[in-house]
């Protein structure tokens, strides 16, 4: 199952372009987000790593490298996405092969899995951060 690292760097992304006029420090961020300032950091590495932001050692805050607009969640999913290994559903190891649904679940539900991560990321390419940030400001 995928961690809550997407939803995390979301609301990081979303959180930096509302302020964007201030340099918000990992403590700040992490307490918008109700975490630790660790977890934050190595989530804005990965958002860094994907060219999403910018970041300099010692110096605090993140800046976002192009317009909210020119960004879709699909593109912070991959920022943080485990080099697949963060799939939508997980099946389950070591069915029983003496079983004939045993034997056989796991391709069938390959297939069906696979199907349904690419409608997801195809959704989350139709969807970009200016978007969950006009919602999100909208509820101010």
């Amino acid at each position: 199952m995928t961690s809550n690292r997407f939803a995390v760097a979301v609301h990081i992304m979303t959180l930096l372009e509302t302020n964007k006029a201030a340099r918000l420090t990992s403590d700040y961020i992490a307490g918008s987000v109700n975490t630790n300032p660790v977890v934050i950091r190595r989530i804005l590495g990965l958002l860094n790593k994907a060219g999403l932001v910018t970041t300099n050692p010692g110096v605090a805050g993140a800046v976002i490298t192009r317009p909210a607009s020119d960004i879709t969640l699909y593109d912070i999913y991959n920022a943080v996405h485990n080099n697949g290994q963060d799939e939508l559903f997980a099946i389950h190891e070591q069915p029983n092969p003496e079983c004939p649904v045993g034997r056989n679940i796991q391709s069938s539900l390959e297939t069906a899995f696979h199907e349904a991560q690419k409608a997801m990321e195809n959704k989350l390419a139709n969807i970009t951060l200016e978007q969950i940030i006009q919602d999100v400001v909208s509820k101010f």
